[in-house]
């Protein structure tokens, strides 16, 4: 367990795995393999799962998972390599098994938030798969989901947009040369690869969660376009999900908050407020 200061207060942190992370404002947490016990768990904060993009760094995925911690939300965070995504049954699909234990061990956590950045929706799908081969012991997790909000979500037909530029983002000639080898690899490892890309698409459009979803999108944004984005809000309004969107104008892939900070957290406090989970009306701030 480590300690860690945040504008100004100290949190703890635990890791359940190399890609799950967890973050409490109990100074006491108790891990045993995935479940964790804080020392005031009877105050029953809520839960939030933030599912960064790729390469995500600490720095900036934080002040996202601080808007929460603002509001006495633990924080539960999950990151995914590169190769990762390309493996899955090696990489995301293990993520996502070990995403959704955890979870379903943690039952004082009876309210849940997610918020997921860029692949988070494939990863979210491949949570769903798991859920779907077991509904009636995983059940109770979906229940416990409160609300979603999707930043710049991408579809797996966006797969070969947004990781070459996650890879490397100043450099066209790579992203050139990675974009046209995710073309072969997805063509040559179906078995491997593209069949769990294709099954997660396929459960993150009909969800199996019925609370409401926030999407916050770019009308530039060639990796997590809007039209994808409306295609997955239009399925799931028609099973009775209540949905809202902002569309941001200019702002570049998993970049709304950096270029539009007060609109990012007006509309992620509205979004809250109607969840009835603001709990320090004074202390929704924007992060530099």
């Amino acid at each position: 367990m480590a300690i860690m200061l945040i504008a100004p207060r100290l949190l703890s942190t635990c890791e359940i795995t190399k890609n799950i992370k967890f973050i409490s404002h109990d100074n006491d947490i108790r891990v045993s393999k995935y479940t964790v016990q804080t020392s005031n768990s009877s105050e029953k904060r809520p839960l939030l799962v933030l599912i960064c993009w790729l390469l995500a760094k600490e720095k900036h995925f934080m002040k996202f998972a601080d808007l929460y911690l603002q509001q006495g939300f633990d924080v539960t965070l999950v990151t995914i390599t590169p190769w990762q995504l390309m493996w899955p049954e090696k990489g995301s699909r293990i993520i996502a098994a070990d995403l959704l234990t955890f979870l379903q061990e943690n039952q004082d956590y009876q309210q849940i938030m997610l918020h997921g950045f860029s692949v988070a929706g494939y990863i979210w799908g491949e949570v769903l798969t798991h859920v779907h081969s077991d509904r009636e012991k995983y059940n109770n997790v979906i229940d416990r989901i409160i609300g979603h909000v999707w930043d710049s979500a991408a579809d797996i037909t966006e797969l070969v947009i947004g990781t070459p530029r996650a890879i490397f983002p100043n450099n066209p000639l790579l992203q050139s040369i990675i974009k046209k080898y995710l073309i072969y690899h997805m063509k040559a490892f179906y078995k491997q690869s593209t069949q769990y890309y294709l099954r997660s698409s396929q459960m993150f459009h009909t969800n199996l969660i019925r609370s409401p979803a926030l999407f916050l999108i770019s009308n530039v944004d060639p990796v997590g376009p809007v039209s994808s984005n409306m295609r997955v809000r239009d399925s799931w309004e028609s099973l009775g999900i209540k949905t809202y969107v902002k569309i941001f104008d200019g702002s570049p892939h998993v970049g709304h908050y950096r270029k539009y900070p007060k609109e990012y957290v007006a509309e992620l406090h509205a979004f809250l407020g109607m969840l009835n989970l603001i709990k320090n009306k004074d202390k929704i701030t924007a992060q530099g």
